[in-house]
């Protein structure tokens, strides 16, 4: 009797639907503490950020707690912890002290960095939907020279400094910066027109305070800032400036200023007919989980998920990720083809069989007496192995040399085809 084998591989057809990142939705309206000091206290930044949006049609609350010369390690110890701690924030928002950041690194490491940690930690803790944001201020008008510190006596070397703080501070500790430094440099380049320092050089003006609570509103609600109609008591043609520097500075790279959402991708990396091995492109997630279209789920972070369908046909399968409250999903559509069968698959298992499994360097196929059989081993990327005829009801399946991992036995017989894995251990 001749066997007739057909290379039947499983193959999938992924036809991409939907790609869709969730990021977190903030309350209505949203709930911001802000923490911080006197540049937080000058012209009620606050509330003038509440008053931005009221004027386009939306609703700010907030709570504040801002002593004159605050830190972080501060603020970890007063009203603001028990603030944080109460939860039901959407934001809270970070401010240190104005010239800590620019100290030495050692300093900084030693004096803001663990603080800043604290804080966000304590926030996650309290608040697992909230979004910590570090407000980035701005160098003094013509340096700092108090403190003997040669990068902070100028403007461009404190500002600088305080740059690069804040951003490494929102990178370690997964928070949003709000970039209100930067927006100041652009003024300062662009518009010298516009005094953004009271006469200490340090605090801000109303014109500074205004490019402040644009940037928030902006980064807060994520919408463009040159819609923004109150102008916090300035003249027409120096708010539509601010507000353009705040569009250029902050609305056109909001990806760059927020915390990355988590990213859900995944590929079919190989098939061995009816068992799929998904490879995650997911990104930045603390937690995966799997669902094949077939009613099995799978909660795993692993890289590599191999799943077993049932049988043959079209499935949808979805990923999630999460980070915090923030969520990604993708779903595809999954084609399984089976190997054609003969017989009911019951019928051809009833003598046939593998053992051990998982196997050390050889496994033993068990076929019905007289049935004959050509068997086939395949890599679990599909590489044939090896082939052979046989009518042999004992059949030792040689795995020496191979590397650990998954294999597929394809027995093609007179009644039809089946296929068995092997784990190789």
């Amino acid at each position: 009797m001749k066997v007739h084998l057909t290379h039947t591989y499983a193959f999938f057809i992924v036809l991409s639907l939907l790609l869709l990142a969730n990021n977190m939705e903030a309350q209505e309206p949203p709930r911001v503490l802000f923490i911080g000091n006197s540049y937080m206290q000058a012209n009620n930044l606050p509330q003038m950020v509440a008053d931005i949006a009221l004027s386009m049609g939306e609703r700010l609350e907030y709570q504040s707690n801002t002593p004159g010369g605050c830190t972080f390690e501060m603020h970890c110890h007063n009203a603001s912890m028990t603030m944080i701690c109460e939860g039901g924030w959407d934001f809270v928002v970070m401010q240190e002290q104005s010239q800590l950041p620019a100290f030495p690194l050692d300093s900084v490491e030693l004096y803001v960095f663990p603080f800043a940690q604290q804080l966000v930690d304590s926030i996650y803790a309290h608040n697992p939907c909230a979004e910590p944001m570090f407000f980035m201020t701005w160098g003094r008008k013509n340096g700092d020279t108090e403190f003997g510190y040669p990068p902070m006596d100028t403007y461009e070397g404190m500002d600088s400094l305080l740059y690069a703080r804040y951003m490494k501070m929102g990178e370690d500790n997964d928070a949003s910066v709000c970039p209100v430094g930067r927006v100041w440099h652009y003024l300062r380049d662009h518009h010298t027109e516009i005094e953004l320092y009271t006469p200490d050089e340090s605090h801000p003006s109303l014109s500074g305070s205004y490019a402040s609570a644009c940037a928030f509103y902006t980064i807060i609600f994520g919408r463009d800032p040159d819609s923004i109609v109150y102008n916090a008591g300035l003249n027409e043609h120096k708010a539509r400036d601010i507000r353009s520097a705040v569009h250029k500075v902050v609305y056109d790279s909001l990806e760059r200023w927020r915390r990355p959402l988590p990213q859900a991708g995944f590929v079919v990396d190989s098939t061995d007919f009816l068992n799929v091995q998904f490879v995650s492109k997911g990104k930045r997630f603390h937690e995966q989980q799997w669902i094949f279209g077939d009613g099995d789920t799978l909660q795993s972070n692993d890289t590599m998920v191999w799943h077993t369908y049932p049988h043959g046909g079209t499935y949808l399968v979805q990923q999630m990720v999460r980070r915090h409250c923030m969520t990604a999903n993708i779903m595809r559509f999954i084609r399984m083809e089976a190997p054609s069968v003969g017989i009911t698959e019951k019928d051809v298992l009833a003598g046939i069989s593998v053992s051990p499994n998982p196997a050390d360097n050889i496994a033993v196929l068990q076929l019905p007496e007289g049935m004959q059989a050509e068997v086939a081993l395949y890599s679990d990327d599909g590489r044939e192995l090896w082939r052979k005829v046989t009518s042999d009801s004992h059949n030792n399946i040689a795995l020496q040399g191979l590397p650990k991992g998954l294999y597929l036995l394809q027995i093609a017989t007179p009644e039809g085809t089946v296929c068995r894995r092997i784990v190789k251990q």
